[in-house]
């Protein structure tokens, strides 16, 4: 590998915009000097070497520079695109679009929510209830709250007269929030902000305070970093100060990584959940109407789903997949808890069951094969009608309170924009609300769904999206994405910025890989722990299927994923070097062996295990971790990793170590890069974000694919 000083940088630019011009004869990239250190760790008596463990240290000097100059030879490389402005100016032309999301009333006023295009944050807005000529007045607007976008709104919760509303905001996309408490009327502010808000929601005891959870804040170490334990949840008495919350649940003394809490919609009940893992957690309820009442233990499984859905008075109905892998809606009275007393209202069946209650009805969601059939039963279990969506695809929504007799709902595809209805509760009848208009024409695509194999026989679905008569000549360019964990379900859904790559002659393709929830607790546990290679097997087979099948080829073929779906990246490509051209891990678990000793990753453990759970997990993990399987000499795809500086769920440390062992052992002339974005988190904080990130990212694969795209809707320069 060809590497420079760090200092030797700034004469870098014009170097590598030679090598991503199309037109011009390829220069090797001099990747910044990396320093490796002797560090190793010690797991069931074998030494592993951690050359890069300093690159943990996010508050380093030496970081901070090392992020500097990674920066600089990536943004050489994609501003060296001769189509990247072009491309950049077609994803803004898609995304220049209205949004607005399906109204809400709280107290004397109906909410929405509008983007009037290329905001960086949608503006919440309100119109008087039963006022006909009532114009929408701004009540909250995200983009006043920074001069660069990078505080953004992450919900309004509401008393139940509407009078009061706490929200909630993020600075630079970390998962710790304020919460900001305003009187709807006056919109002055009520009572002190409260910080070190993370990873809750908001519920309020009527008008004198509300609930929230949160961890305390590692002080003296990185706090976009540090290890996060002991979850609580606290009860907030309005205009008194913070250090003064009552702790309701958690803590030391019930200790649970993951708490949240809130009252059930008639104020009588407080129902919190605790969790160790993502994969369950124990369910109690609280009686708020007596004073000394103590929590009332409804399930102790911590490995087990059960959660609220509604209650009338001390009957309640409860989500859970409970002796019921694809779930069940059940109900049981707070007199008689026990699992032997619960009764089947919405039974198991051979698809996956979600439910929301609206209106004095369920609304079950079911999955067939990773696409949405929804069903209105009564409360008694009733079946009253199949809902007549619009077509195969996802809808989201259909929950509502108690005395709505309408609600509204979303329907998506991947060539079908996110579309708004409004439903009668009462005859069924969905009339269209709000459409959204994008500058494409969706009759010029097609989707369809295929079952692959996978290499221990799995049949496994993949959704596959192009242009109508293309042609299967193992020449067209392919993104193939997929997660695969933690139970996630990936169901079709729109992108505007991704037409730009389906217009240009792009296959999109999406596969539903064991270790989601597309098939239930099953399939889910199949992907896991000691059966995380099936994820990966799965992945693998994907690719292999759309080569065989003429859609692509390795010189070709794009894979990407997130989060989880970065690891999934990262582990494919250090197995199966030579399936693609091109890999994009975002945000993605590298470092499997150390994972859980950052922020909120020892709550992962249930999915992927531990180094410390036996020599057996550790070698399991060990022989996966993409960090740790990468080897020198070998070509891989030109790979861009991206993450971000204020990204504390999944450590951008993750991808820094990978990047700098990726550089160091890579062999030929791909590029392999970071992107380290700033002011950002685990997903992008704003649209301008988004789109920079979106043109980058199509950039990489055309150019290092070699192809040319065609822009010829792009703005002029």
């Amino acid at each position: 590998m060809k590497r420079l000083p760090i200092l030797a940088l700034l004469t870098l630019s014009f170097l590598v915009a030679c090598k991503t011009n199309q037109n011009q004869e390829s220069i090797p990239i001099q990747y910044p000097e990396t320093t490796k250190s002797t560090h190793t760790d010690t797991y069931h008596g074998t030494e592993v070497p951690d050359p890069y463990q300093w690159l943990e240290d996010d508050l380093s000097a030496e970081t901070g520079a090392w992020v500097e100059a990674q920066n600089e030879v990536t943004g050489a490389f994609l501003n060296g695109i001769d189509f990247k402005s072009n491309l950049k100016n077609r994803i803004e032309e898609l995304l220049d679009y209205e949004k607005v999301s399906a109204p809400f009333e709280e107290g004397n006023y109906e909410y929405f929510y509008k983007n009037d295009g290329l905001q960086d944050h949608s503006v919440l807005y309100r119109t008087e209830k039963g006022a006909e000529d009532s114009k929408p007045t701004v009540f909250l607007d995200p983009n006043t709250f920074s001069e660069d976008g990078t505080v953004g709104l992450r919900g309004v919760f509401f008393t139940k007269d509407g009078s009061l509303a706490a929200y909630m905001i993020t600075e630079g996309g970390s998962d710790w929030r304020k919460v900001i408490v305003i009187d709807t009327e006056t919109m002055e502010k009520v009572g002190d902000t409260l910080i070190d808000v993370k990873f809750s929601g908001l519920s309020w005891k009527g008008k004198e305070g509300f609930y929230y959870s949160s961890y305390d804040n590692p002080k003296g170490t990185s706090a976009l970093s540090a290890k996060t334990q002991y979850h609580k949840l606290y009860y907030h008495k309005l205009r008194t100060s913070q250090s003064d919350d009552e702790l309701v649940f958690g803590g030391e003394q019930q200790p649970n990584r993951y708490i949240g809490g809130g009252v059930s919609e008639d104020g009588k009940y407080l129902v919190v959940s605790a969790a160790q893992n993502t994969s369950g957690a124990q369910l109690y309820i609280k009686d708020l109407s007596k004073a000394d009442a103590d929590f009332t233990l409804i399930q102790d499984d911590y490995f087990s789903r059960c959660s609220y859905v509604d209650n009338e008075g001390s009957t309640f109905y409860l989500y859970t997949n409970i002796d019921a892998p694809n779930y069940r809606l059940v109900k049981m009275d707070l007199s008689a808890p026990s699992k032997e007393n619960w009764e089947d209202v919405i039974p198991e069946s051979e698809n996956v069951l979600r439910v929301n209650s609206g209106g004095g009805k369920f609304f079950a969601n079911y999955l067939v094969d990773a696409k949405t059939a929804i069903k209105q039963f009564d409360m008694t279990g009733k079946l009253e009608r199949e809902v007549q969506l619009p077509g195969i695809g996802s809808a989201g929504g259909f929950g509502a309170k108690k005395d709505d007799t309408s609600l509204y709902y979303s329907f998506t595809s991947f060539t079908y924009p996110s579309t708004i209805y409004k439903y009668d509760i009462a005859s069924g009848a969905s009339t269209l609300y709000r459409q959204s208009k994008v500058d494409f024409d969706p009759s010029g695509y097609e989707t369809k769904q295929v079952f692959y194999t996978s290499k221990d026989g799995t049949k496994v679905p993949m959704f596959i999206t192009h242009k109508k008569g293309i042609e299967l000549n193992g020449k067209n360019a392919t993104y193939l994405y997929a997660y695969g964990g933690f139970n996630i379900s990936l169901t079709p859904s729109f992108s505007a910025s991704r037409i730009v790559w389906l217009e240009n002659g792009g296959i999109y393709a999406q596969a539903n890989l064991r270790g989601g929830g597309e098939y239930g607790e099953k399939w889910h546990k199949a992907g896991t722990q000691m059966n995380k290679q099936n994820v990966f097997d799965d992945f693998i087979a994907a690719g292999e299927f759309l080569i065989e099948e003429g859609y692509t080829s390795s010189d070709y073929l794009a894979i990407a994923g997130g989060s989880n779906g970065g690891l999934l990246v990262g582990a494919t490509m250090t197995q199966r070097p030579d399936l693609a051209k091109v890999a994009l891990p975002a945000v993605g678990v590298m470092d499997m062996l150390k994972y859980h000793k950052f922020t909120s990753g020892a709550g992962w453990a249930a999915d992927y295990g531990t180094a410390e759970d036996s020599p057996e997990m550790f070698e399991y993990l060990k022989g996966y971790s993409p960090y740790h399987n990468l080897k020198e000499g070998v070509s891989y795809p030109a790979t861009m990793v991206t993450t971000a500086d204020h990204d504390d769920r999944v450590v951008p440390a993750h991808s820094f170590k990978f990047a700098a062992r990726l550089q160091e052992a890579h062999e030929g002339d791909n590029p392999v890069l970071i992107r380290i974005q700033t002011k950002a988190g685990h997903g992008s904080v704003s649209t301008k974000q988004t789109i920079d990130l979106a043109a980058d990212r199509y950039a990489f694969i055309w150019a290092n694919m070699g192809i040319e795209p065609d822009f010829s809707k792009a703005v002029p320069n």
